[in-house]
């Protein structure tokens, strides 16, 4: 009785004029997203191919969604997804090349960004690696809500992963002594020491493995002994570098008393490159470039240590469900435009997963053309109208539907669309429509 009347007075006592009490400060987050890293690189998932120690714990300590997917299968519309919950079409970024095609690969201005929303809420907001969403001073990082950047635009910036430019204040840098991921490590623990005081949003976008392949000999050599080819081999060496990365900015937030008050998300923006070479991705069918379930099923991790539990989720979280899940969680708002994603804050929380909607995927390289590579999910179907070529593609794509049963057909090899015609009428519709709708939104009018 006698410490609820003390606390009690305390209340008062604060309520009165003149006396105030300090508020804990805002949680910070950092999301980091490795390039073209397959489920099949982490060793917790690979029977030990690997070695991720860190990233294993870091699944072992958050919440880890089975099932999750990203928007596309490469990596620019991804990332344009991952930032603004809304379907790469709709935002303008739809290819890869950024100088060949800008038109295609620049954020629409009128997009509101992750770091946008942190950045009205008080946040430092940075961003340190590949942006890959604009060239040009209205498409900087820093006109789209990141106060910091220190990376790169694309892939034009990388000779090797020793020999690489970099932006850092506002001014290329060439770096020829020191290995990229690395870089990009150090780069993101200063800027948490830097702002360990206030909250922050960082963005850490590594290149990791993405080509050119590169990594030490020494390192190399420990994969190609235990019987990797040589490709394979300097891949799974990328992959131990990054993961090394991230135990080195785990274990600065430890140090600096801000890790039970730092919400990391972890994330792959596409499945493996299969120009880098065969490696272990659970027999999925396809692989980056293909709306396949080896292109889109991607990692996605939460990990926030005495805040959100421990545990597996079944849920199909897919890219466009990070910002209006994050403006939920930390009482960000919303943007103006209407997001595609749904929030699984409550899910984060301890709640039940909220129902999925149809999910959309399609790519090709330039202009959209939607009768090539294209796939909708309903529930546990999932239509695909087949990719015919990852490169530039001429005219229409005769190839017929295909329908898939994933619970017992996850590596997509059983047609069923003659047996259920119906369904996949109906979520080829579906596909059509949308279609439809994300083009003439992507086509619309930016001031």
């Amino acid at each position: 009785m006698r410490l609820l009347v003390l606390a009690c007075l305390a209340v008062v006592i604060a309520a009165r004029p003149g006396f105030a009490v300090s508020a804990p400060p805002p949680p910070n987050v950092i999301l980091i997203l490795a390039d073209d890293l397959a489920l099949g690189d982490l060793a917790v998932l690979n029977g030990g191919r690997t070695r991720t120690p860190h990233l294993d714990r870091l699944i072992a300590s958050g919440l880890w969604f089975d099932r999750a997917t990203s928007a596309s299968a490469v990596c620019a519309p991804a990332r344009a997804a991952l930032l603004t919950g809304r379907y790469p079409h709709r935002t303008g970024v739809v290819s890869l090349n950024m100088r060949t095609e800008p038109a295609l690969t620049r954020l629409h201005r009128d997009e509101t960004t992750l770091a946008d929303l942190f950045a009205a809420r008080g946040y430092r907001t940075g961003l340190v690696g590949k942006w890959h969403l604009g060239l040009g001073d209205e498409w900087h990082p820093r006109r789209r809500g990141f106060a910091e950047f220190a990376g790169f635009a694309g892939d034009d910036n990388i000779g090797s992963y020793d020999d690489f430019s970099l932006e850092i204040d506002g001014a290329p840098r060439r770096f020829t002594d020191r290995y990229l991921t690395d870089e990009l490590t150090d780069r993101a623990i200063d800027f948490v020491r830097r702002h360990r005081a206030a909250p922050f949003f960082l963005h850490l976008a590594h290149y990791a493995p993405h080509r050119p392949l590169g990594a030490p000999a020494k390192l190399v050599q420990t994969y190609v002994d235990r019987g990797f080819p040589a490709n394979t081999a300097t891949v799974y060496a990328m992959v131990e570098i990054l993961d090394r990365g991230i135990g080195a900015l785990l274990a600065a937030l430890d140090e600096l008393g801000l890790r039970g008050r730092t919400l990391v998300i972890f994330a792959s923006d596409n499945g493996p490159d299969p120009l880098a070479g065969p490696r272990f991705n659970h027999e999925r069918r396809g692989a980056k470039y293909d709306v396949f379930e080896g292109g889109i099923r991607v990692p996605l991790l939460f990990s926030w240590p005495g805040t959100l539990a421990a545990g597996r989720s079944e849920f199909p979280a897919h890219f466009t469900d990070l910002l209006p899940t994050l403006a939920d969680l930390f009482g960000l708002g919303r943007p103006a435009l209407p997001t595609d994603g749904v929030s699984f804050a409550a899910h984060l929380r301890g709640g039940p997963a909220p129902a999925a909607p149809l999910r959309f995927w399609q790519w090709n390289r330039a202009e959209p053309n939607y009768t090539h590579n294209l796939a909708v999910r309903d529930g546990e179907w999932k239509l695909v109208r087949p990719p015919v070529t990852r490169n530039q593609i001429k005219g229409d794509s005769g190839a017929a539907p295909m329908l898939f049963h994933l619970p017992g057909d996850p590596k997509e090899s059983t047609d069923l669309a003659a047996r259920h015609p119906e369904r996949a009428a109906r979520m080829r519709a579906a596909a059509e429509a949308w279609s439809g709708e994300v083009e003439r939104e992507r086509r619309r009018v930016v001031p």
